[in-house]
């Protein structure tokens, strides 16, 4: 934005007291960058519309995530329930599967006679 025509720029003397000129040339810009925005003023209440909308979208979402697992949660503690008045023992364990190598495996191929069937 420009500083208005009666000023210097370097601050230093004055200059003629703004006339109707300037007056009618500054309203003008005033008028029609004023007009321009309010051409635009509908989109920042569509933007607010849509980001309400959004959220509300997320909200229902997050929701129906939370209870989604929740209900797998309640449905896998009734499933460990039930195996482990079934079996007796606890099947289902909490800690990850242990990586098996293949050099062990290939040793006990080998005994087996079955060594040599796979690469």
């Amino acid at each position: 934005m420009s500083e208005p025509n009666w000023k210097r720029e370097d601050g230093m003397g004055t200059q003629p007291m703004p006339s109707w000129a300037m007056y009618t040339e500054a309203m003008n810009e005033f008028s029609k960058s004023a007009t321009a925005f309010m051409g635009h003023v509908h989109l920042l209440t569509e933007a607010r519309y849509a980001y309400q909308e959004a959220m509300a979208a997320s909200t229902a979402l997050r929701n129906s995530l939370d209870a989604g697992d929740e209900t797998l949660r309640s449905l896998m503690a009734q499933l460990e329930q039930v195996v482990n008045n079934h079996l007796g023992d606890p099947v289902l364990d909490k800690r990850k599967p242990e990586l098996v190598k293949a050099e062990s495996i290939r040793e006990k191929n080998e005994g087996t006679g079955t060594g040599g069937m796979y690469p």
